[in-house]
């Protein structure tokens, strides 16, 4: 009797298991065809996004096309990108190069490196409609008539800050920020927008929208970051002034990585909410004094009341009285590289020789500063927000040991705090945290 009540069961189970593995299979689907929906969207919107840039960069040879055909006498372009910031805004203001000039020289060279290392991700094309308002101008600012290109998240009215992320896209800046009102109201003509890495935590120049921005001198090496696309247009001639962020070197690293001058000035607000640093990055020292002799104005320090109302001083720049200057050559933290350690060397022994008082000093609480203020700060939400940005887009493959080393579990990454520590310290020379950093 019971077997034969279980043989009457197997019909009802069989029925039952085929139904489950439907509806698992059917799930299953479900999700992928979701996934893939989403993978579609992510695809759709960084083509568009692309060819947006496409269109930008036809408008910029159409631009530059035009004013050589309507100017066949006009000043030769390589005597114009020849000139240091300093000799051609002194042209400009006299008289003797026109903006027009200046603005399609930089248009046309500008152009011309993007093919080669991808630094540009868009063309300002309100830059044209500008040179018509300088006329307008009453006075002529510090930086009348000078071209600048822009890191791509500082916001530019009618413009889109990517940050190289997709949830950005299609996000049109309704007006301009506060730099960029500043750089216009002294005269400046912002012309084209930078690549950078995605999420802009990075130290390379990739990005799944736009792609790879290379070195100047070999595309087989990195630009650095976060400013990368700014420090490879300018190293290559195609800017003479030029605008990045830094947090913890993104100003500073491409800088160097390219051979020019980069400064980190005050802090800002990003869309990131870090208290980034947004500063000049040129070709020579007296570009980006000139530079923050113009950006420390009034129509700064009205716009914003974060900035402490104190000019550039000329007294202080122009003085020739011996300073007391404090230097070391490594932190106890980071090791720095032979160029490095030669390059400090080198500026202390020319400051000595030119009279100057050099006291060596080793920073206090390095690893406190650097591990609790800076690191914890930096990620104090365990990297909630910065993960919340990556929520429905693709993640850059140079992005994904880091970022997944931010997926942790906290409670995963203390455990692995635990057993690692000693080895990482044991490991460190002189206690020197290379790995950390």
């Amino acid at each position: 009797m019971l077997q034969e009540k279980l043989r009457g069961l197997l019909p009802v189970a069989e029925v039952d298991a085929r139904a489950i593995s439907a509806l698992v299979g059917g799930s299953a689907a479900a999700i992928l065809a979701l996934k893939w929906m989403q993978w579609r969207r992510i695809q759709a919107k960084m083509e568009e996004a692309r060819r947006t840039r496409d269109h930008g960069l036809d408008q910029m040879e159409k631009a530059a096309w035009k004013f050589k055909v309507q100017n066949p006498g006009g000043v030769p372009a390589s005597r114009i990108l020849s000139l240091s910031l300093v000799e051609l805004t002194e042209k400009l203001q006299d008289g003797s190069l026109a903006p027009e000039n200046v603005l399609y020289a930089y248009i046309d060279k500008a152009l011309a490196v993007t093919r080669e290392v991808n630094c540009v991700t868009d063309f300002i094309h309100g830059c044209e409609e500008q040179l018509q308002s300088l006329r307008e101008q009453k006075e002529k600012g510090l930086l009348y008539g000078v071209p600048v290109s822009i890191k791509d998240h500082i916001g530019c009215k009618g413009h889109v800050s990517t940050c190289g992320l997709v949830q950005f896209l299609g996000k049109v800046e309704e007006e301009d920020s506060v730099i960029i009102k500043v750089l216009k109201s002294q005269g400046a003509i912002p012309f084209v927008k930078t690549n950078i890495p995605q999420s802009m935590l990075n130290y390379d120049c990739s990005n799944l929208i736009f792609g790879q921005t290379v070195h100047p001198l070999n595309p087989k090496k990195s630009p650095g970051g976060s400013s990368g696309g700014e420090g490879a247009l300018i190293a290559a001639g195609g800017s003479l002034l030029g605008f990045g962020t830094d947090v913890a070197g993104s100003i500073r690293l491409p800088s160097s990585f390219c051979g020019i001058c980069g400064l980190k000035p005050t802090g800002i607000t990003d869309h990131f909410h870090f208290s980034a640093t947004i500063g000049p990055m040129a070709r020579d020292v007296d570009s980006l004094a000139l530079c923050m002799r113009a950006l420390l104005c009034d129509e700064l320090f009205q716009l914003d009341p974060t900035v402490p109302p104190l000019p550039f001083n000329e007294e202080i720049y122009n003085s020739s009285k011996p300073l007391r200057i404090g230097y070391y050559d490594e932190d106890g933290y980071f090791e720095p590289s032979p160029s490095m350690r030669r390059a400090v060397r080198e500026i202390k022994n020319l400051l000595q020789e030119a009279g100057h008082t050099l006291v060596p000093f080793t920073p206090p609480r390095i690893d406190y500063m650097v591990d609790e203020l800076f690191t914890r700060g930096l990620f104090s939400d365990g990297a909630t927000t910065l993960l919340g940005k990556f929520k429905g887009d693709l993640l850059d493959p140079n992005l994904k040991s880091q970022i997944n080393c931010y997926r942790l579990p906290i409670l995963v990454k203390r455990i692995l705090a635990f057993f690692l520590k000693p080895v990482v310290s044991r490991a460190e020379p002189n206690s020197t945290n290379m790995i950390r950093g």
